[in-house]
């Protein structure tokens, strides 16, 4: 284990870069994975990281440690920070002090969609796309195409909002979605607080794409028009609509009960 004291080092200013600023961790096609959840997770379902940074005052925490040792069993590096100095790398309040640097994962991307999906158009809150992550990888999603107005997947309240889901799904960004749409091989469903078209009505017992929007605007007017189904999440009492994240729980948990219930 190596250990840093300077604010003044490389790898520390580089640290700061990708804990504060998104064109940074673009730039170098790196995240950083903060707390224990995320760290072990990837260790679980990617492997070792490109590094682990830890404090001086979590080297005593068992989990830390428990990590640590499985970071050094794997080879990979792991650099110690007084308490001060990592306080600038981790953006959690009353955390515990444990980073990882991580290439930030690009899957091939397939042919057109094949398979059920989620598409995001323009879904701009952090932690909206880190929810809607997390509910697609458990109910069985497993791509997720973001437009160029979506927020960054891989950037710190993303990655924390999704609690790990980024690991077990494939994430393509900056995504043009309508050639997309037109030439897929699934229904592309599009949500819409003003469809006729109600959620419960569908057979979802097959692969769909789903489509979601702009927590303001909805799904552009453009995906509407071309999208196999333009569909509601019902709801009572006099609230205009649901949450886009709470929406595609809705959406994706109801695809898993008819296919579970049909055995698919």
């Amino acid at each position: 284990m190596k250990s840093i004291t300077s604010r003044d080092n490389a790898f520390y200013k580089e640290l700061k870069a990708l804990a504060t600023s998104s064109q940074a961790r673009r730039k170098a096609g790196q995240s950083l994975l903060d707390g224990v959840h995320l760290c072990q997770s990837w260790l679980d379902l990617r492997g070792a990281p490109l590094h682990c940074v830890v404090s001086d005052g979590a080297l005593g925490n068992p989990e830390v440690a428990a990590i640590v040792a499985e970071c050094e069993a794997v080879h990979a590096p792991v650099t110690a920070l007084p308490d001060a100095l990592f306080g600038a790398v981790s953006q959690v309040e009353n955390g515990v002090n444990i980073v990882f640097v991580v290439e930030s994962p690009k899957p091939s991307r397939p042919a057109g969609l094949i398979e059920s999906a989620v598409l995001l158009d323009g879904v701009q809150d952090p932690g909206n796309v880190g929810s809607i992550l997390r509910s697609a990888a458990a109910s069985g999603i497993k791509q997720v195409y973001c437009s160029p107005g979506t927020a960054f997947c891989w950037s710190p309240k993303v990655l924390r909002a999704a609690m790990g889901a980024h690991f077990v799904l494939d994430i393509f960004e900056n995504v043009e979605l309508a050639p997309l749409v037109r030439e897929a091989k699934v229904p592309v469903l599009a949500t819409s607080g003003y469809a006729s078209e109600q959620l419960y009505s569908l057979d979802l017992r097959a692969p769909v794409a789903w489509v979601l929007g702009h927590e303001g605007q909805g799904v552009s007017n453009a995906l509407l028009e071309i999208a196999t189904h333009r569909v509601a999440v019902p709801h009572a009492g006099k609230v205009e609509s649901l949450n886009v994240a709470a929406c595609a729980a809705v959406c994706f948990f109801e695809q898993l009960r008819q296919q579970q219930r049909s055995g698919n």
